[in-house]
């Protein structure tokens, strides 16, 4: 990897934008720097300057958060006017019902969630809003020692196991149309088991993964790092596959909030998106920042794990707890040269086609409709345009998964009911 242009403990702002961010900072009425933005007219009570002076965001103890923190911890939000206070979070229903009620303004958040929200699919139902994409990869599928002891260590040995080996078989994932319940789901079926007839899957916060499989309540689980590679360090679990394996360069978590905080608070929002994405730009940038960013999320008041369970699987250096160790350049993403963060219509589409192939949702919704009602990409374009991030042409974008389906969002409705194994 390129080292970074600067040190890891380098002051986030150019001395350029102190007298700005000063400005900002003073609640000046007019901050030149929002303005760069490029929309007309008056945004909010005749500024463009943020309406909340502070913002709270919350986040689950995953590696994934890091854009989040980083933004707050570096000094970025500072940088564009607001303060985001990041809040730990016990589990994703909790973040659902906060950002709901609006205890939260924001969160990092499962890209399904926002979606079953959205749909009432997931509880309460509200107009969401996916602001951006936080990062791609970095998510893994774990089975039990045990079972792998026997011979279980893929979808394919799983499944001839499963057939040897009649019993309840249980898996777990995070929230029920979250990301990996829904990779849970593809992987069982890519490999012949039917996740709602053959096998059980069950809800468990993801700092609880290690210790729930540690006394047998689960045969596998998906969750996102540092969980499987701390099952891994502990001796409980080894990891069958990646999710970069299901889906190269998947969508994962999510900047989300309501559709009402963004028509509230326009400035605000804009301003939270900038400061996340220099955090994601700055994570990318290089081992250095990469290393410290580990050191910083693996402390008590973020993920609480030690920083080797994080350092590794950063950097694309994994093991399977099987005796493979590998290199993999599909590994968590959260910039890559801006190609993470742009909030394709067809990633959220894709969830809706999942959630109707496992029966959360009974009949065809309007794919596109909805995820263009969710997925702000004007609003995305305008800022990442403000700050010299290339975005794509295209809303859509088209992928092969790992039962060789490919996925473009062309046919969303044939998509959904063309898997031999659903609902």
């Amino acid at each position: 990897m390129t080292a970074p242009a600067k040190p890891a403990t380098a002051t986030p702002a150019q001395p350029a934008d102190t007298a700005r961010r000063d400005f900002i900072k003073k609640g000046a009425a007019t901050a030149t720097f929002f303005s760069t933005l490029g929309h007309s007219g008056v945004w909010a009570a005749g500024s463009d300057a943020p309406e909340k002076a502070e913002v709270k965001i919350g986040f689950i103890p995953l590696t994934d958060c890091a854009s989040v923190v980083m933004a707050s911890v570096l000094g970025f939000d500072k940088k564009y006017g607001v303060k985001i206070v990041p809040s730990k979070e016990a589990s994703w229903a909790g973040v659902r019902d906060k950002l709901v009620n609006g205890e939260l303004d924001f969160a990092h958040v499962l890209y399904g969630l926002v979606y079953g929200v959205h749909m009432g699919t997931a509880g309460p139902k509200k107009d969401m809003a996916v602001l951006m994409s936080l990062n791609n990869n970095g998510q893994a599928i774990t089975l039990s020692k045990a079972l792998a002891d026997k011979g279980a260590v893929d979808g394919p040995t799983l499944a001839k196991y499963m057939t040897a080996n009649k019993r309840d078989y249980t898996f777990a994932g995070t929230f029920p149309t979250g990301t990996h319940a829904m990779w849970m789901h593809y992987w069982l079926a890519a490999a012949g088991i039917n996740p709602l007839s053959g096998a059980r899957l069950i809800t468990v916060p993801p700092p609880q993964m290690v210790a729930n499989m540690r006394i047998g309540n689960m045969d596998g689980f998906c969750v996102g790092e540092p969980w499987n590679h701390r099952a891994i360090m502990d001796g409980v679990g080894v990891t069958a596959n990646t999710t970069q394996d299901l889906w190269k360069d998947h969508p994962e978590k999510v900047l989300g909030t309501t559709a009402e905080f963004t028509r509230k608070y326009p400035n605000t929002t804009r301003a939270v998106m900038m400061a996340v994405l220099e955090a994601s730009r700055w994570i990318d940038a290089g081992l250095q920042n990469k290393m410290k960013m580990a050191e910083t999320v693996a402390q008590k008041s973020y993920i609480n794990t030690g920083v080797d369970a994080i350092n590794q699987r950063i950097l694309g250096r994994y093991q399977n707890g099987m005796g493979k160790t590998w290199d993999d350049p599909n590994h968590m993403k959260f910039f890559n040269d801006g190609k993470v963060n742009f909030p394709y219509l067809s990633d959220g589409m894709w969830f809706l086609t999942q959630h109707k192939r496992w029966g959360l949702l009974k009949s065809h919704p309007d794919y596109l409709g909805i995820a263009k009602q969710i997925n702000q990409i004007d609003l995305y374009r305008s800022v990442a345009g403000a700050m010299g991030i290339s975005v794509p042409k295209d809303p859509m974008r088209s992928s092969k998964l790992m039962d060789g389906v490919v996925w473009d969002g062309k046919d969303p409705a044939r998509y959904a009911d063309g898997f031999a194994i659903k609902a």
